[in-house]
């Protein structure tokens, strides 16, 4: 089986104390529902910069930064996308890059 990263662009955040503990509730039923699929739950990612060939370093990550990862393994990229497709970023606006890892 090979291994897919998650890279979450977007999603807001949630304002009020109980929506932030249901938006929580959602991911971690979201993450037991992956069951062994899962191999990295990630963590959300902050403010980065980035190194260009030329060496000279911008901040951000461009038009459409990351905002977190999750690492997961499945039988291909379909099957990676289904599993993808029901977390809870999606309905905030957020949107899910799913990519093959390859080994090296």
């Amino acid at each position: 089986m090979a291994k897919y990263a998650l890279i979450f662009h977007g999603g807001g955040m949630a304002e009020t104390e109980e929506e932030q503990a249901a938006v929580m509730a959602a991911w971690g039923a979201w993450m037991e529902g992956l069951g062994g699929a899962l191999k990295d739950p990630g963590n959300a990612i902050g403010n980065s910069s980035t190194i260009n060939a030329d060496g000279s370093v911008t901040a951000g990550g461009g038009a459409n930064p990351a905002t977190g990862y999750t690492l997961l393994e499945a039988d291909s990229l379909d099957a990676a996308l289904a599993l993808a497709k029901d977390n809870p970023i999606l309905q905030s606006g957020g949107s899910i890059e799913v990519a093959e890892t390859i080994e090296m």
